[in-house]
C-alpha cells in the first residue's frame, strides 16, 4: 500500500477551505487503510509534521504519492509542484507550469484563444493604471459590455470578484482591489446560467472523462457565485445540470479541451456560462476543492464514484 502525504493549509486566503480539503482526504484515506502524514504548510509557508517544522524534503521522506490539497498561490500556482518534480515524488493535479497557466486567468484566455472557445470580452487592468481611470472608464464600458465582472488576475474560490453594473461602481470596486492586488480583468458580465464541467484522467477506459454538469444556481437571484455564497451552502447546485443534450455534449467537450490545450493532468473543473444556447468559458481550476460543498466530488458522485473511490483513483494514478 502506498505511503501518502496530504498538504493542505498555505500562504493563500485560502488557507481555511484548504484544510476542509485535506481533512476530508484524511477521512477517505483512513478508510481505505492508506498510511499516510498530514503536513499542513503554514500561512507563513513552513511546513509543519506532527506539529515541527521541517524542510519538504525531510518531510517527504518515504513517501510514495503527495495528495496536494492546497488551493490558492503555492498550491495551485506551481510553485508545491516545482518542489515536488525536483524531489522525483508523485503528486496528484498538474505539473508545474500548466499550474501557473491555469491560475493566471488572462494568461489562459490568450493560450485558449486560437481554438475556437467562446470567451467574454475582456481587459487586464494594472494598479499603475488607475491614475489614467478617469480618461478610460467610459471606452471600458463601451468595448466589454454595460454590466461588467471584475476579478484578480491570480486568485481562486471567488476570492476578491465582484459584480459591477455601471461606471460609478467600477471606480469603488477598482480601488479596493488594487488595495490587494496588482492586476485585475475587468469582463463581460454575462447574464446566463452557471456551469461547471470536471475533467478525470484515466477513468473508465476514456484519458479524459468528463464527469456530468453541474449547474449552480446561487440564493436569491445574486448575480455572481461568490466566495460567501459558494461555501454557505445556499447556492442550488443541480447535478445533472438542466440544459439540453446539445449543451451538455458541448460543454463536456469544451472542458476535455481546455484540459488538454492547458496541458492539465489528473483532474481538473471548468467553470461556464450558458447563455441561449452559447457556451462561454469563464476559467479552469487544477486544484478543485474537496470539502463538504464542493463541487467535484458531487458531480464524481452522480457517476457512482464516491469520494474515496474518488481519492484512490486520484493516488493510484498520481505520476511525477
Amino acid at each position: 500500500m502506498k505511503r501518502v502525504a496530504v498538504l493542505r493549509g498555505g500562504p493563500s486566503d485560502e488557507y481555511d477551505v484548504s484544510m476542509k480539503s485535506g481533512s476530508a482526504v484524511i477521512h477517505a484515506l483512513k478508510n481505505l487503510d492508506y498510511d499516510y502524514k498530514d503536513i499542513v504548510i503554514t500561512k507563513k509557508g513552513e511546513w509543519l509534521e506532527s506539529g515541527f517544522t521541517k524542510e519538504s524534503q525531510v518531510a517527504l521522506e518515504g513517501i510514495d504519492v503527495v495528495f496536494i490539497a492546497l488551493h490558492g498561490q503555492y498550491g495551485e500556482d506551481g510553485q508545491v509542484q516545482k518542489i515536488l518534480q525536483r524531489l522525483n515524488i508523485p503528486f496528484t493535479g498538474s505539473r508545474s507550469l500548466p499550474s501557473a497557466v491555469a491560475f493566471n486567468k488572462e494568461l489562459t484566455k490568450r493560450t485558449l484563444k486560437a481554438h475556437n472557445i467562446k470567451l467574454p470580452r475582456h481587459r487586464l487592468m494594472l494598479r499603475e493604471e488607475m491614475n489614467a481611470l478617469d480618461s478610460d472608464i467610459s471606452t471600458i464600458f463601451s468595448d466589454i459590455g454595460n454590466e461588467v465582472f471584475v476579478k484578480p488576475v491570480a486568485s481562486g474560490s471567488s476570492l476578491g470578484a465582484r459584480y459591477v453594473p455601471n461606471e460609478e461602481t467600477l471606480r469603488v470596486v477598482l480601488k479596493d482591489l488594487f488595495q490587494v492586488y496588482d492586476k485585475v480583468l475587468i469582463e463581460q458580465f454575462i447574464r446566463g446560467r452557471e456551469a461547471t464541467v470536471g475533467v478525470l484522467d484515466n477513468f473508465r477506459e476514456e484519458q479524459f472523462y468528463s464527469l456530468p454538469v453541474v449547474e449552480i444556481v446561487p440564493p436569491g437571484g445574486e448575480p455572481i457565485f461568490s466566495n460567501e455564497i459558494k461555501y454557505s451552502g445556499k447556492a442550488e447546485e443541480i447535478v445533472p445540470g438542466r440544459f439540453s443534450y446539445a449543451e451538455k455534449t458541448e460543454l463536456a467537450e469544451v472542458a476535455a479541451l481546455v484540459h488538454q490545450v492547458i496541458d492539465c493532468s489528473h483532474y481538473s473543473r471548468s467553470d461556464f456560462i450558458v447563455r441561449d444556447g452559447e457556451i462561454y468559458f469563464l476559467e479552469v481550476n487544477t486544484l478543485p476543492g474537496l470539502t463538504s460543498e464542493s463541487l467535484f466530488p458531487k458531480a464524481a458522485a452522480a457517476v457512482g464514484l464516491e469520494f474515496p473511490q474518488l481519492v484512490q483513483h486520484l493516488i493510484e494514478t498520481a505520476q511525477v
